[in-house]
């Protein structure tokens, strides 16, 4: 099957951060994100898949969900929330969570998080929450804005800070000192088996 180099792709996410991830990607493996659906969760995109897997039968689209805790591992989840993908649906999960991905290119993250790259875990897609563990590098952090933004305070009730999506899609974004699509692909299995997926297509 072949999208074809440069495609227009839709893609469907649980939120900002997921969409800006899908962007990179896209763009990594030479194609173009057009309209983006979703952004209201998981359980929401979830419900939506059938008619997202529907509009694939006529073009390219990309759903990207998190594993979180609710499969042992990514394919059996598909399997149970898509059976039958259409031909033009690439539908996949961040094992267990999209910030695993961000995890992976322990260089970069240690940098903007102002931490020992030592600190930043080996093999983020083994870990049970990676976004709780980001946000706990982030406590440590050299810089009072880091702490400030992604750590959320005590009696708040969040898991995060208040300007944790806008820090992280700025780490996402920056293509000369951020996230690198191939680093971190080297590391998380499940990222990298999105971006061969996404060659084989071309």
């Amino acid at each position: 099957m072949s999208w074809g180099a440069g495609a227009t792709v839709t893609a469907a996410v649980e939120g900002d951060i997921d969409e800006t991830v899908v962007r990179r990607v896209l763009e990594h493996a030479g194609f173009n994100l057009g309209t983006v659906h979703g952004r209201l969760g998981k359980a929401r995109l979830l419900t939506s898949l059938p008619g997202y897997n529907s509009a694939a039968r006529h073009a390219p689209w990309i759903v990207l969900v998190d594993l979180d805790r609710d499969c042992d591992c990514a394919p059996t989840c598909i399997r149970q929330w898509l059976p039958h993908a259409s031909e033009k649906m690439c539908f996949r999960a961040a094992v267990r969570a999209i910030e695993a991905w961000l995890l992976a290119d322990r260089e970069r993250i240690a940098r903007f998080l102002g931490i020992s790259e030592n600190r930043v875990p080996r093999n983020p897609d083994e870990l049970n929450n990676p976004k709780q563990v980001l946000v706990n590098l982030a406590r440590d952090s050299r810089h009072a804005g880091v702490r400030q933004d992604i750590v959320p305070n005590a009696r708040s009730g969040r898991a995060v800070g208040p300007l944790y999506n806008l820090r992280m899609i700025e780490f996402i974004e920056d293509k000369a000192n951020g996230w690198r699509v191939d680093e971190a692909a080297g590391v998380s299995e499940s990222l990298g088996r999105w971006v061969n997926r996404l060659t084989d297509f071309i």
